[in-house]
């Protein structure tokens, strides 16, 4: 029980912040959501929001899993990247039920958090950032691991240390505290 406390209280540490230098084409985070998103977004958070996905049952088991879900009700901003479970499908077999277990909910919470930047970043946002720094801009992800966002046409693709790469497949899904997108890969997290 103790150690189910201590790591989900790592969990919340690694979202509530991330300590790393910002690299210098990174892409500036909002302190919070404008007052457009606010409106869109009404008083749904990301977890609620959560709940009326479809197509993505297995990021928000993980999540449950991980006991982050008070994490996305809480204040934000975040920016959650949402891998569709097509996107799990494609990982090696048994990878995700692997770090399930509890005996690896470190491993779990590292890999969510792979897929969590701080602040509301727009995928407005995320091209401007693109096109101001010739073409690749880093996002600093609350697992302390920076991703690269370029563009493939009209298309935003992220791409991980490893190689592994997503493409943002749903942008902008306005929360009350951060903004959702879904994405068709899984990031995944150095060692």
């Amino acid at each position: 029980m103790v150690r189910n406390t201590v790591l989900l209280s790592l969990a919340l540490a690694l979202v509530a912040g991330c300590s790393k230098p910002v690299p210098d084409n990174s892409v500036t985070t909002a302190a919070a959501p404008t007052s457009s998103a606010a409106k869109a977004a009404g008083s749904d958070t990301i977890a609620k929001g959560f709940a009326g996905m479809a197509g993505d049952t297995k990021f928000i088991a993980a999540i449950k899993s991980a006991g982050m879900e008070p994490t996305f009700a809480g204040p934000g901003p975040y920016t959650v990247l949402v891998p569709d479970d097509n996107a799990f499908l494609r990982m090696p077999p048994g990878a995700l039920d692997g770090i399930m277990k509890p005996g690896e909910k470190k491993k779990l919470v590292r890999l969510l958090t792979m897929h969590v930047l701080p602040g509301t970043i727009l995928s407005a946002d995320i091209a401007n950032a693109i096109d101001a720094h010739g073409g690749t801009a880093k996002l600093m992800t609350m697992a302390g691991e920076p991703i690269k966002a370029t563009k493939n046409g009209d298309k935003i693709l992220l791409t991980d240390a490893s190689g592994d790469k997503a493409v943002i497949t749903t942008a902008d899904a306005k929360r009350s505290n951060g903004v959702v997108h879904q994405i068709d890969g899984v990031l995944i997290p150095k060692g």
